[in-house]
């Protein structure tokens, strides 16, 4: 158990902020496009009621991270500051808990193998014991990580505190993790990379494209040539759908994130004399989503993988 916690958190500073960084320089172009239009819509906002707004109003969490200061070539954004933190905090915590392990444990150890032993399970469920085994430091890397850095992004203070430019456009200190396209782009470029390699690993080179473009129809003559083509076609399709994977994991990710915490900011801002009572509710709302958010990443990747993988583990559900 205590190899588990290691591993799951380190895994998470070591591998996944790489990433991070490296994804900052592909995606940060599309991030800026998004924030430029938002900036025109506020501005056409802004001119449509006369240009009056009080000073210090906030306009929202912007579409695109914000470089807070540089390291040399690197620029280190608002969120990446985030992601480093939440990343410390989990290894931390995994290192006092497992700091005197106890045969029979108790407070922070009884804690962390709890949620050890409960993913491993509910993963079990789904996968079997033998691909499970493989892949669980990822997939409950994946869980905790985006489970904390979502609710991490929830603190008072993080998005909402910050400076404003010359322009008067706010700009946070801290940004939620998830609320950053480049940040999700990362994990699922991360998962797409691992898959392929468990694919390969499961079915062979040459097992991998048969289980994509293979007759899975058999026949013979005529028909044989006929059911080859059409899982052909069926494989092409295959191939684009499995392309667009990442594409669709880091946007819902970032869609529903970066959407929750615009939905706190704008309930604060709607009637200023009941900002501390309003988005009480919603507060609550996006602890649910944060959790539901990271239990769909999981999953999703989670039956990706099985799917890819499924023909070695035909009987596990009978073991079940």
């Amino acid at each position: 158990m205590k190899f588990l916690s290691k591993l799951a958190t380190l895994w998470i500073c070591l591998a996944l902020f790489p990433f991070t960084m490296q994804a900052a320089d592909t995606g940060h172009a599309t991030a800026e496009v998004a924030a430029e239009h938002a900036i025109e819509a506020l501005e056409g906002s802004e001119a449509a009621h006369g240009g009056e707004h009080a000073e210090g109003e906030h306009h929202g969490l912007p579409p695109a991270a914000v470089p807070v200061f540089n390291l040399g070539p690197l620029q280190i954004t608002n969120s990446m500051v985030a992601t480093i933190i939440v990343a410390a905090l989990l290894i931390f915590l995994a290192q006092m808990a497992t700091k005197n392990i106890k045969e029979v444990p108790t407070g922070a150890q009884n804690f962390f193998e709890w949620i050890v032993e409960t993913l491993f399970g509910f993963l079990e469920g789904i996968m079997g014991r033998d691909l499970v085994k493989q892949t669980f430091w990822f997939f409950a890397s994946i869980f905790i990580f985006i489970l904390a850095t979502n609710w991490f992004g929830l603190i008072p203070g993080v998005g909402t505190v910050g400076w404003e430019t010359s322009d008067g456009h706010f700009e946070p200190w801290l940004r939620g993790g998830q609320a950053d396209l480049n940040m999700t782009t990362a994990m699922a470029l991360a998962f797409f990379f691992l898959w392929t390699v468990w694919a390969i690993k499961a079915n062979g080179i040459g097992g991998f494209f048969n289980h994509i473009f293979g007759n899975k129809g058999g026949g013979s003559g005529f028909m044989k040539i006929f059911m080859i083509l059409i899982f052909f076609a069926v494989g092409i399709l295959e191939v684009v759908s499995i392309i667009f994977r990442p594409v669709a994991l880091s946007f819902r990710l970032y869609g529903n994130v970066f959407a929750g915490e615009n939905i706190l900011e704008s309930m604060l801002m709607i009637v200023p004399s009941l900002g501390w009572l309003i988005p009480i509710p919603f507060y609550f709302l996006e602890l649910l989503v944060g959790f539901v958010q990271a239990l769909v990443f999981m999953l999703l990747t989670a039956v990706f993988t099985l799917l890819i993988c499924q023909h070695h583990d035909e009987d596990h559900g009978s073991a079940h």
